[in-house]
């Protein structure tokens, strides 16, 4: 018998948001809210509709394998030159190539955990150590939520390749300060690279958390990873893009993309949505708005959450996730557990997060012992 390597039959299988059509119909309503993948939950924007109906006239031929056109804009956009970009199938993509590109046997990619679930079985497929740093807790008596910077730097060594530093961090939501994450950042070894992955950073509210792109400037060894897929709304397109202060680790990063990997489709997406950015930042001021009410709505029942700089929200009830968010579904709520640590849950529109709310409201007593509007 055929049997693939080791660690890729040791992978565990990634598991998606459930699809709310299929929960509706499961349990019997007409309707059911995800909450589960942080999307966004506008429709596409008008200039992305008209760019992809036109881009799909052209589909019999393959896409510019380069993504010169949106490869350009985004070096516009920054401020850098072209060849310090990369584009990618999505900012997951862009980290499998960093891994590939930067790990292998013997060496090791360091990060935070819990942080993207993603990191450990990308740095197992590159056949490197995940080396998992527990994180800290952000504010004083509370769980552990936030990025540890000491510990991170403390476990970086002679075999480390990459550092991840996903910030704000995904599924907490907090997120590092500017100078705390300036130490770390002239503290690593020039031969580590360092990774700010920023997915969620158009969500970010506080001044004091930092842009990536402007603590790149002048450290050749530090990346920063970013996509279109949040804030942008293009998360069913698949795009998402990498800054290089140093050309040779975008050139590197693109070395080991699968060819043509960026679509017609997504690339002319792109574009398009670049220069609709107003209408972009119109629309993540409606979602940081709605996270303050959210959260206000949750701390009024009871539950003690940290200030989130996504467009999700981290409610760390522990043991209890598993049962809390079967007790949801059961109500046509979907959103993300993680096992014995919390629940992540998308912001979503006012009707959508009501709804939720709502449903929190029916179960949490008994699930948790709190849920009740004070």
């Amino acid at each position: 018998m055929v049997s693939p390597r080791p660690a890729v039959s040791a992978l565990p299988v990634y598991r998606p948001g459930r699809n709310p059509a299929d929960l509706a119909r499961e349990i019997g309503v007409p309707r059911a809210v995800k909450l589960a993948s942080n999307e966004v939950a506008f429709p596409p924007l008008p200039a992305v509709v008209a760019a992809v109906t036109a881009a799909v006239g052209e589909s019999n031929r393959y896409p510019d394998n380069g993504a010169a056109v949106l490869t350009t804009a985004l070096a516009q956009r920054y401020g850098v030159d072209p060849g310090q970009v990369a584009t990618g199938c999505g900012a997951v993509t862009l980290l499998q190539q960093v891994a590939q590109a930067y790990s292998e046997p013997g060496t090791s990619m360091v990060f935070a955990w819990r942080s993207f679930e993603m990191y450990p079985l990308l740095a197992q497929v590159a056949g490197a150590d995940a080396v998992q740093v527990s994180l800290t807790a952000g504010a004083e008596g509370g769980v552990a939520d936030t990025h540890d910077l000491d510990a991170l730097l403390a476990a970086i060594d002679e075999r480390t390749r990459v550092v991840l530093v996903c910030n704000p961090n995904n599924p907490t939501g907090t997120a590092v300060r500017r100078a705390e994450l300036e130490r770390f950042l002239d503290a690593v070894p020039a031969s580590t690279l360092v990774v700010l992955d920023e997915a969620y950073r158009e969500f970010v509210t506080d001044p004091d958390v930092p842009d990536g792109v402007v603590l790149m400037r002048g450290r050749p060894n530090v990346a920063v990873l970013r996509t279109f897929s949040k804030a942008w709304g293009l998360a069913g397109l698949r795009v998402g893009y990498l800054l290089a202060e140093d050309p040779a680790v975008a050139e590197a990063v693109r070395k080991t993309h699968v060819p043509f990997s960026v679509s017609m489709v997504a690339q002319a997406a792109a574009v398009a949505a670049l220069a609709s950015e107003d209408e972009v930042r119109r629309r993540v001021a409606e979602v940081t708005a709605e996270r303050t009410r959210l959260t206000a709505a949750l701390r009024e029942r009871g539950h003690v959450l940290a200030d989130s700089q996504a467009n999700f929200v981290w409610l760390p009830v522990g043991e209890r996730t598993a049962a809390l968010a079967a007790a949801l579904e059961a109500r046509a709520v979907i959103t993300r557990p993680f096992a014995g640590e919390g629940l992540r849950v998308t912001v979503g529109t006012p009707e959508e997060d009501d709804v939720f709310l709502e449903a929190l409201d029916a179960v949490a007593p008994e699930v948790l012992g709190v849920g009740s509007p004070a």
